[in-house]
């Protein structure tokens, strides 16, 4: 029976980047077994990109990702790329497209990239198991054993891919770090990447107001900036925009958003005035902004002239109320958190892993890859190529 339960290399997770590390290993004739605690395999694949699971980007370089060491990402990301993985898709027939900024969807349906990962574990020989409790870890000898369900398991090479935080509901936990910590691994502070922000004070009524409401802006923190779409919900700001720069944001720190980054407002409402001197503010700006979302502006930034028509308004007036527009200055509460953050920034410090192989330092034969690991990419299928980028690197050599 021990025998059963031995194997060259278990993988902790069956997500992204496990199940792509577990076919790599299984294809060079390792005896894999990926183990996952959820009752289904992938589920965060399956609601990625809405159903049809942004897999990568056409434009990849080491300046869309987060790290501690921006040069840790390089090697991966050069060993298996997003031409690979497009190459990969292709071979399975799935059809897919390109959206904003180089972004590739399926046509049809993320299950078809589930799929896809599946078919190749099973091709190359890789057992996938769900509803696996993984109890106890240890290193022994020149390996590592696992309790899993109650039963003992033995291997050479164990690879931890459980992800991070971020969505409980499918499958996130902190797994993986209790792991690293375990083994004396060091962590960097971990927070909610790609997430809405939140409001408590009168933007929160505004959001409200305008829920559904999309427009292009430029939102910016001390770190980055970031042009993109912008969406009002009932909860807060969400979009690319935001999502975006939440990855850059600090708790406290004020954001400045630019409304209307194709106009410059001062001069535009001076020329307004001279050409529409009978109208009101709100009506100017309705067409750029919407009419819901240019009276919740007013009805915030400037109540004192709402019955003004432009004309009777001094032009140092329309200067400051252009500038504002240009740059509204928001302070949020916070952000939704891990409940619905798409990643998780931080975690196992890159110093204490090899970038050629994902293979920890000080413990030979203990991997980790993926989410867990102190890299995050932007929004857009970045964080889908790292997944297949470092599954594949440690994958070669476990």
């Amino acid at each position: 029976m021990a025998a059963i339960n031995r194997f060259d290399v278990i993988i902790i997770g069956a997500g992204a980047s496990g199940l792509f590390c577990a076919m790599t290993a299984a294809q060079r004739g390792r005896s894999v077994l990926v183990v996952d605690s959820a009752n289904k395999v992938g589920k965060k694949i399956l609601m990625s990109g809405g159903g049809r699971c942004n897999f990568t980007n056409l434009d990849i370089t080491p300046e869309n990702f987060l790290c501690s060491n921006p040069h840790f990402v390089k090697s991966a990301l050069k060993r298996y790329t997003q031409w690979d993985f497009i190459e990969l898709v292709s071979r399975h027939a799935i059809s897919y497209h390109e959206r904003n900024n180089g972004e590739l969807f399926c046509d049809d349906s993320a299950k078809q990239i589930l799929a896809m990962l599946l078919e190749e574990c099973e091709l190359a020989g890789a057992r996938v198991r769900s509803s696996c409790a993984v109890e106890k870890v240890a290193a022994m000898g020149a390996g590592y054993s696992l309790t899993i369900n109650d039963v003992s398991h033995h291997c050479e090479s164990l690879v931890v891919a459980t992800g991070g935080l971020s969505i409980p509901t499918l499958g996130g936990s902190g797994f993986g770090y209790q792991l690293a910590e375990q083994f004396g691994l060091s962590l960097l502070p971990r927070r909610a990447g790609l997430v809405p922000f939140t409001f408590s004070d009168a933007l929160k009524q505004l959001c409200i107001d305008n829920s559904g409401t999309a427009i292009s802006v430029v939102m910016s923190v001390p770190a980055a900036s970031w042009h993109d779409n912008l969406l009002f919900t009932h909860r807060g700001l969400s979009g690319p925009a935001a999502l975006q720069i939440s990855n850059y944001w600090q708790a406290g720190e004020t954001i400045t958003i630019n409304l209307l980054p194709e106009h410059h407002l001062a001069d535009w409402l001076l020329e307004q005035k001279q050409k529409q001197p009978k109208s009101l503010l709100r009506s100017l700006l309705a067409p750029l902004l919407t009419k819901s979302l240019a009276a919740s502006l007013e009805q915030q930034l400037w109540p004192e002239l709402a019955q003004r028509p432009v004309g009777e308004l001094a032009s140092d007036t329309l200067r400051q109320l252009g500038l504002q527009l240009n740059g509204w200055q928001i302070k949020p509460a916070g952000t939704e958190g891990y409940r619905t953050a798409e990643v998780t920034l931080c975690g196992v410090d890159t110093d204490q892993l090899s970038s050629k192989t994902m293979e920890s330092k000080q413990h030979r034969g203990l991997y980790f890859i993926g989410e867990v690991v102190d890299v995050t990419g932007h929004l857009g299928g970045y964080n889908f190529q790292w997944a297949w980028s470092s599954g594949y690197a440690a994958g070669l050599v476990v």
